[in-house]
């Protein structure tokens, strides 16, 4: 019994000692993981607080960007600076042919340059349409009375509305070709905008009347047939004097301080994304430290002293030379300074000898495998230096601009990458500080808000009405809207909206704000481009009648300027509804004004070349436009089809042909 209890007691002490390490390893453990879990929730609360900071830091910086900023550029571009306008002539053949259309378009508008001590010059504008008529009656006698006849037949109401349908009837006709012919037609017509527009608004009658029995509310909604291409010449024609007398200033205003206001921050030269822009796909997301510094350039040459050039350390050589560029030539139109890869740009340190400066050298460094572009950081050019630029004897084969360069190969500011490059980078480059590419969404609104004035003056010059010069045109185009609504019975108000938003707003204007370079010589670069649809955008939204359901997912376009956009619907609705107060013109009133501009700008085009493209259309679809002919009683009558045929024998020196008609 004894041996028994001793042993129960050994056992009880047995177990009572493990328990008890038991919990003594678990104690330590438990120990161990509070500590653990304590130190890493506040490591957590540093880096929210520290993020949190650098959150603030971001919005202060941006809030005093806003205040300054402001004013800062209206001082700057209040400047006496000529405004490059394009003259008449350019601005209809790059609006009339743009030079995305077709590779022959896109070769028409190409300028030509001759060298030049100060840089290339350029030559008069190439579009054949502004070329001298070169005949060629050795190879074809009969041609030109061929092609006084065809003129003849095209001022002839019932041959060329005909003539357009049976045409748009066919299948291989493409958009493309009835935009190119409406135009052809408007240069051959542009002599008698009167004939012209009885044309359109014929034409217009017959879309009216096929868009009536659908949906009347998509009513030249886009550009597919030849009276809407026509109709958007006309509006170009009517209102260019408008546009250059009271939206000219303001708009070019608005682009300086866009490409200002971008130049004031970190742009990388390879991909384009800039501190400050009003595109969420061009906003550069890092906080890249960058410093504005002044440079003094001399210009070898030039005629001028030195001019004091504001850079960022962060610049490329080649950027560098674009703002000096500008700096010396800011008076002249675009088209008349050098590129940056016509001129040398050369530093003289102070104790050193002096050096040429470029994007690569053999001073480049390496990051992540690619090489990088040198900066005014990486050569440690110092505040106040002396720079010298000095055009080439000869354009080098260089690796071309910086836009163009393989972001596989070379790095600006920031790699061009995915998510998963990124997540990597991060772990690789730790001791930088990171913060959620959202926050910097702020610098949209400091680039909106520094650029609001700007904007605000250019939609009131388009959306008023100048009393000293109303917009005849518009008044008159839209009262014969109302007119054909009247005739059909389409009392919904909303429907008339929509035609006169999208035969003026959205077919005019919205094609300016896109399209600056048909307007003025200067350089449209990519990233002004998306800060221009961003612009367009706002301006479209503010013409339509449907009310924006924005929210968090939204694209940031149609959110950054959804506060004004109410203000911006109430201009619109007043200027249609000032315009429909206007007194109404008369016929006559309105051929005058139109006869007035025929003779402005008289002899610009060469209509005998529109001419003769527009009968390679005939052509083409002889058959069908003489079936189309053959079918009107109307030109059985006037015997055009005769007229037509005898057309095409003369032109094409079918002697034989054309004998045997007579």
């Amino acid at each position: 019994m004894g041996g028994g209890s001793e042993l129960a007691i050994v056992v009880s002490i047995v177990v009572c000692c493990v328990l008890l390490l038991l919990c003594t390893v678990a104690l330590v453990v438990y120990c161990t993981k509070s500590r653990r879990a304590e130190r890493y929730w506040q490591k957590t609360l540093l880096q929210m607080d520290e993020m949190e900071s650098q959150i603030r830091d971001e919005i202060r910086k941006g809030f005093a960007e806003l205040q300054t900023d402001m004013t800062d550029l209206t001082k700057e571009l209040s400047r006496t600076q000529g405004i490059p306008f394009l003259e008449y002539k350019q601005f209809v053949t790059r609006t009339f042919f743009p030079k995305t259309c077709s590779d022959y378009e896109r070769s028409l508008v190409q300028p030509v340059y001759e060298n030049d001590p100060l840089g290339p010059r350029v030559l008069s504008e190439t579009h054949p349409l502004l070329q001298d008529w070169q005949s060629s009656n050795r190879m074809r006698p009969n041609l030109d009375e061929g092609m006084t006849l065809f003129s003849t037949l095209l001022n002839n109401k019932h041959f060329l509305v005909t003539f357009v349908h049976a045409l748009e009837q066919q299948k291989d006709f493409a958009v493309r070709d009835r935009c190119n012919l409406a135009s052809l037609l408007t240069i051959a017509l542009h002599g008698k905008l009167e004939y012209y527009t009885s044309i359109m608004k014929e034409l217009l009658v017959d879309l009216i009347d096929a868009s009536a029995s659908k949906n009347p509310k998509l009513m030249l909604r886009r550009t597919e047939s030849v009276v809407e291409k026509m109709l958007t010449n006309w509006m170009s024609i009517c209102m260019y004097s408008y546009l250059k007398e009271t939206v000219g200033e303001p708009f070019f205003l608005l682009l300086c301080a866009i490409k200002q206001q971008i130049n004031k921050g970190s742009t990388d030269a390879i991909t384009g994304k800039a501190r400050y822009t009003l595109s969420e796909d061009w906003l550069l997301r890092e906080n890249i430290e960058a410093k504005p510094q002044n440079i003094h350039v001399s210009f070898q040459g030039f005629g001028m002293d030195s001019v004091s050039v504001r850079v960022m350390n962060t610049d490329t050589i080649c950027q560098v030379k674009d703002k000096i560029l500008e700096a010396f030539y800011k008076n002249l139109p675009f088209s008349q300074w050098p590129r940056e890869e016509d001129v040398d740009l050369e530093w003289f340190p102070v104790g050193r000898s002096s050096r040429i400066l470029q994007d690569l050298d053999d001073t480049s460094v390496m990051e992540d495998g690619r090489k990088k572009l040198n900066t005014v950081f990486h050569y440690q050019i110092p505040d106040g230096a002396s720079l010298a630029m000095s055009m080439k004897d000869k354009r080098e084969n260089t690796l071309g601009r910086a836009k163009d360069l393989d972001t596989e190969k070379y790095v600006h500011l920031v790699l061009q990458h995915d998510e998963l490059t990124e997540s990597r980078k991060s772990h690789r480059h730790s001791h930088r500080k990171k913060v959620l590419p959202e926050i910097y969404l702020t610098r949209l609104l400091s680039t909106k808000g520094t650029l609001q004035k700007f904007l605000d003056d250019l939609f009131q010059a388009i959306l008023s009405i100048p009393p000293e010069k109303p917009p005849l045109a518009i008044k008159y185009f839209f009262d014969f809207l109302e007119e054909q609504a009247d005739k059909r019975g389409i009392t919904d108000p909303d429907t008339l909206h929509i035609w006169k938003t999208n035969s003026l707003p959205l077919r005019f204007w919205v094609n300016i704000l896109k399209n600056p370079q048909f307007v003025f010589d200067i350089d449209k670069t990519d990233h002004m481009d998306a800060c221009l649809s961003v612009i367009a955008q706002a301006f479209i939204d503010a013409c339509s009648l449907s009310d924006l359901q924005l929210g968090k997912d939204s694209p940031t376009n149609k959110l950054l300027y959804a506060k004004e956009i109410p203000e911006y619907k109430k201009r619109v609705q007043c200027y249609y509804q000032q315009i429909q107060e206007m007194a109404p013109l008369s016929e006559q009133e309105m051929n005058a004004h139109l006869a007035e501009e025929s003779r402005r700008y008289r002899n610009e085009f060469n209509t005998n070349l529109a001419l003769m493209e527009v009968y390679k259309y005939a052509k083409r679809y002889r058959n069908q436009v003489v079936s189309a002919l053959d079918s009107s009683p109307t030109a059985r009558r006037t015997q055009l089809q005769h007229k037509f045929e005898q057309v095409i024998a003369l032109v094409e020196d079918n002697i034989y042909e054309c004998c045997s008609e007579a």
